[in-house]
């Protein structure tokens, strides 16, 4: 491709004199300087074509590869002209009508952005390889969405529940980019599907079959329900057996009763696959049957297993609609590299666009003034503008403006210098803009720190501007930015939190504060170079490195990287780390640590860190660490390559451990700088493969798009690529969810306008109730539609007689569904709380933990019955909760039993359990449930703060079973969460628990001895997790719960979990917490009887059936 054209070759194409003038001169220049710049010749074949030969016309032109793609556009319409091909066609078009196309293996690819220096395009180095000497690109008309597709973007959009198409409120096109650059990921993704696995999506556990389950096997065979009709056949089938040779086992038994089942002569057992009975859940794919998660679901329960054997679904159902676009150049928004770019010893003439690297300069912002239409009330206020440069949470500069009196428009006009120089900034940096406000002062001296600690400043508003774009492009010129206001409550909590991290402007621009601010401009853009060609750095780098680190450092060195997620990293720790990087690439664990202490705001460090990345092979060859690859996606690290060396570690995760992340992962995707990276590209990829990791992927990005203004376009982009390619089925499976949520929204707003403000609910709002849902029935409501928390159940027709409005401040709706699979053998409605008013995600947040410390348990062959029990935010502070059949709250039993008095009868709940048991055996088993699960959430709640709970909000089911509800309820009044204080208690364990154990007072029993040893060995086992438990716990903070995001709130669980105790010593710390509840239980009863008799019903739900 490099055609360096000497003065004896043949001219490619005809070029005027002046040209061939410039030529020559160019010639002897880079000679002379040995930078040559890259000529590229081009065939382009345009949109016109030729009146004689009716073929389109082309045109060969030289290329400098220093052009922007623009300038190429350009300068080929001029060509065009030129030579007077179809005058009229240029004439009415402009280059922007165009677009710039060429062939890839087959497909069409676009050349998408305008600012691209062409040499960095995919295509040129793409047809080097091919050794091609002249590519051929397209220039064609921009094409027109037809009728059909805009009807398909409305629908799309009506889903997602946000305009993907609206760009008023953007200050460049990032969002678009987004939207075209995912489409390649898309189309790989559906190119590698397997249509048949797609459309059963088999639910497979990886984890191996813990003990506790092994046990109930007997010599390692179990038995199997088949249906089919109305007949059905029971077969003994090897757990390790693969669904295939299930069904062999099956024709094989059933050979003579072929006629009397209805199976023709001439099909066999691969005409048929193996269903789930009721529910949509297929036992099929080269896995064995002990590692299908309903096949364990059964055991652990004691159920039979009931599968039906049915012809396999068609895979043609998952069709995807035909896309529109074309792919875009892989290289869009990579800028070359420094030496492409670089202007020393370059003809100025012929630089069109400049590295970064060669910006010696300090980066600086004029603020040049705010603009608020309505002041805030006190308006005895000053104000000032701080200015941040910021890469994750490192500060790399600060500088502030002089106060003024606070004005509807306030203007300074002044230069702020940071002490930061431009070629130092890294990618993902962003320039965070505060206005604070404090009480005016009689003489205020601009810069003397007296004035800081006197004064005491209130943040009002934030903004943040990413310093250099998602092209790589340095920002120039004035920026309008519409700034966030901070929530009242904690404006006094410097808290971190989730939503100051958004690049996002505020979308309300009528009623918010705006900043106006100046970027110094330049000729050119500015583009950061994606790396340096030189090998000298690196070899440097190599040599200082290789010190050997001596004894007493690496005792140090060790201690440093032993030390959990939240320990904060000392100055010397820094240097120390920096100091001997190369052996903290030997060690994986030591990677947060290590790219903690790099200095993101000095270009040399950030690039010997990207060399170091690079090189090292030991972070891909090391075990999965989920906690370690999760450190790296928090809020600490923006740099793409950090991100994105986790995220390639997470590629190989299983369905269902992503499934057990996935929360957290879109949580993640809060603190990516850009909207496209390795991690959204991960979670579409993986949703994509998976239908199960779809159906929640949507609902958790839906939820987080109507309710977080700061990262909606994001999430909409993300849920826009998935819903691109997941398939008709889904779409339509979506579209009757989210009608179902919308029809059941408008009757709880109508019954909560009916009797607000009231806690209980008179008979006429039941029926009022029961009226709305019969004619929303009869109004054509669908037949049946995917249960959002289980996807896995259909549910059908609404049972109205058993609908009704629960007493709660908030009047959720209680509402039975039956169940819409013909195949399913049970008789029980499907039991759903629709609830309006409450933000769900912190629930949500709440019982992905639960799980996680479930699946840990299980590994360590515990089972401890946590219910964690189906959860779902279906939009703004709407959402559905499963309704856990045959279940109780213990507020109730001890209430109707003796009224308000049972909170102190300690045998009541004892009593209960036992009338609900037919047999003396079957209440062994429910005391044994209640000890393990009581054990369970006693763990689980103290170690995520949550221990301290009311008899509302703990339940239990008739066989033995005790569940925790409503976390959002403690988290909403966060003054009971986190930490003990003295009228509180570690956990709930009341004198009545005890008696259920067989305990009185101080005395032991057999089950007590059984719960404290439950406890101790899964408290234990969550401290083998410790780094993992931590940093869910801090991104839940800092996502979920803004008011908990102070220094201390987070530290609790390091507490919790005895960080840096011996295992004896934690052991003793939770028995420890057994005995403070036994000596305080009857303070907790004191606290539940005056919670029942006054009926303190203030904001906590009465979830009772």
């Amino acid at each position: 491709m490099e055609q360096h054209i000497s003065d004896d070759e043949p001219p490619a194409v005809p070029r005027e004199e002046n040209n061939k003038r410039r030529r020559r001169k160019m010639k002897a220049f880079t000679s002379a300087t040995s930078v040559p710049v890259d000529h590229l010749v081009m065939e382009f074949v345009l949109p016109t074509t030729n009146k004689t030969t009716k073929n389109p016309d082309t045109v060969q032109l030289e290329v400098l590869g220093n052009w922007t793609v623009e300038q190429v556009k350009a300068q080929l319409w001029l060509r065009a002209v030129a030579t007077n091909l179809c005058p009229e066609f240029y004439q009415k078009f402009s280059p922007d009508h165009t677009i710039l196309l060429y062939q890839k293996k087959g497909s069409w690819c676009e050349i998408y952005d305008k600012h691209q220096v062409f040499q960095t395009l995919d295509c040129i180095r793409y047809w080097k390889a091919l050794k091609k000497e002249i590519g051929k690109i397209h220039l064609v008309l921009r094409p027109q969405s037809s009728e059909e597709s805009v009807q398909y973007q409305k629908f799309l959009n009506h889903l997602i529940g946000y305009d993907v198409t609206d760009v008023s409120n953007v200050h460049d096109d990032e969002l678009e980019f987004t939207r075209r650059k995912l489409l390649t990921p898309r189309k790989i993704e559906l190119a590698d599907r397997d249509p048949k696995l797609y459309s059963m999506d088999p639910w497979i556990t990886t984890k191996t079959l813990p003990d506790y389950l092994l046990s109930k096997i007997t010599n390692g065979y179990i038995l199997l329900v088949i249906h089919i009709g109305t007949s059905s056949q029971t077969i003994k089938v090897s757990i390790d057996d693969t669904p295939v040779q299930v069904l062999q086992s099956f024709f094989t038994k059933i050979a003579n009763k072929r006629a009397l089942l209805g199976i023709p002569e001439e099909v066999n057992e691969s005409d048929f696959v193996l269903r789930v009975c009721g529910r949509e859940e297929y036992i099929y794919g080269n896995y064995a049957i002990k590692d299908f998660h309903w096949i364990r679901q059964s055991l652990k329960s004691g159920e039979e297993i009931h599968l039906v054997l049915e012809p396999p679904p068609n895979p043609e159902q998952d069709g995807v609609q035909k896309e529109d676009w074309s792919q875009v150049d892989d290289c869009t928004g990579v800028a070359g590299t420094h030496e492409q770019l670089t202007i020393d010893e370059k003809d100025h003439e012929k630089v069109f666009t400049i590295s970064l690297w060669d910006c010696n300069r300090k980066f600086r912002v004029k603020i040049l003034g705010i603009d608020i239409p309505v002041l805030p009330r006190n308006s005895e206020l000053i104000v000032f503008v701080e200015a941040s440069v910021f890469h994750g949470q490192q500060q790399l500069a600060y500088e502030r403006t002089s106060p003024k009196p606070f004005t509807e428009e306030v203007l300074w006009n002044t230069w702020l210098e940071f002490n930061i120089k431009i070629k130092d900034l890294p990618k993902g940096a962003r320039l965070n803009l505060q206005v604070s406000c404090s009480k005016a002062q009689t003489q205020t001296s601009r810069d003397s720190a007296v004035h800081d600690s006197k004064t005491k400043s209130r943040l009002l508003y934030y903004v943040n501007l990413l310093v250099i774009d998602h092209r790589s492009l340095l920002r120039q010129g004035e920026f309008i930015l519409h700034m966030w206001k901070m929530p009242e409550k904690s404006a006094e909590d410097s808290s971190v939190n989730a939503d100051k991290l958004t690049s996002a402007t505020n979308p309300d621009k009528t009623s918010s504060m705006a900043i106006a601010v100046l970027l110094d401009k330049y000729c050119y853009p500015v583009a950061l170079p994606k790396s340096r060609d030189s090998r000298d750095s690196s070899d440097m780098e190599g040599e200082r490195g290789k010190r050997e680190m001596p004894n007493h450092l690496r005792k140090q060195f060790e201690q440093i990287v032993a030390t959990d997620p939240l320990h904060p990293l000392s100055s010397e720790d820094k240097e120390l780390l920096w100091h001997f990087r190369q052996d903290c690439m030997r060690h994986p664990s030591a990677y947060p640590k290590f790219l903690g202490s790099v200095k993101w705001g000095k270009q040399e460090d950030v690039m010997a860190t990207h060399q170091l990345l690079e090189r090292s092979t030991t972070w891909d060859r090391s075990p999965l660490d989920v906690g370690l690859a999760m450190q790296l996606l928090d809020c600490h690290f923006s740099d793409a390559n950090v991100r994105t060396m986790a995220v390639r570690k997470l590629e190989t995760l299983g369905d269902d451990d992503v499934l057990r992340y996935l929360l957290q992962l879109v949580q993640a995707v809060k603190f990516e700088p850009y909207h496209d990276s390795a991690l959204a590209r991960f979670l579409l990829k993986r949703a994509l493969r998976s239908k199960r990791i779809g159906h929640f992927l949507f609902w958790f990005l839906r939820s987080e798009i109507a309710q977080s203004m700061h990262y909606q376009q994001r999430y909409a982009v993300i849920l826009e690529a998935f819903l691109r390619g997941c398939g008709e089925v889904m779409l339509q499976d979506f579209s009757k969810q989210v009608e179902i949520t919308e029809a059941l929204q408008k009757i709880t707003r109508e019954i909560k306008a009916m009797s607000a403000e009231k806690y209980d609910v008179s008979p006429q709002v039941v029926l009022q109730l029961r009226q709305k849902l019969d004619s929303l029935q009869s109004s054509g409501l669908p037949e049946s539609f995917k249960v959002p928390f289980d996807p896995g159940l259909r549910a059908g027709a609404l049972v109205i007689e058993q609908c009704k409005v629960m007493a709660s401040k908030k009047k959720p709706l209680w509402l039975q569904f039956k169940r819409a699979d013909p195949t399913t053998l049970s008789s029980d409605t499907i039991g759903i709380i629709f609830k309006d008013g409450d933000d769900l995600r912190q629930d949500m947040l709440i019982l992905q933990i639960l799980l996680i410390m479930e699946s840990i348990w299980e590994t360590e062959s515990l089972d401890l019955s946590l219910l964690p029990y189906g959860c779902i935010s279906t939009g703004n502070k709407i959402g559905m909760i499963e309704i856990v059949k045959d279940a109780t709250t213990i507020a109730n039993i001890q209430q109707s039993t003796v009224g308000n008095t049972g909170a102190f009868k300690d045998e009541i709940l004892n009593q209960w359990l036992r009338d609900k048991c037919v047999s003396e055996e079957k209440y062994q088993q429910a005391v044994d449930r209640f000890v393990f699960s009581c054990g369970g959430y006693c763990v689980a709640t103290y170690v995520l703060g949550i221990g301290d709970r009311h008899n509302d909000n703990i339940m239990i089911t008739e066989s033995g079973n005790l569940f925790h509800i409503d976390f959002g309820h403690i988290l909403g009044n966060y003054k009971s969460f986190l930490g003990i204080s003295k009228e509180r208690v570690p956990f709930v364990l009341t004198p009545d628990f005890l008696y259920v154990m067989g305990t009185t007072g101080k005395k032991s029993s057999p089950n007590f001895l059984k719960f404290q040893d439950v406890c101790v060995r899964a408290y234990l086992a969550l401290r083998h997790h410790t780094n993992l438990l931590i940093i869910l716990f801090s991104m839940m903070l800092m996502t979920g719960m803004p008011q908990l995001t102070s220094k201390e709130d987070i530290e609790y669980i390091r507490e919790a979990l005895t960080v840096g105790c011996s295992e004896d010593e934690a052991q003793k710390h939770f028995l420890d917490q057994i005995e403070i509840c036994r000596d305080k239980g009857w303070t907790v009863q004191f606290n539940w009887f005056l919670h029942l008799v006054l009926g303190i019903k203030q904001g906590v739900e009465k979830r009772s059936a």
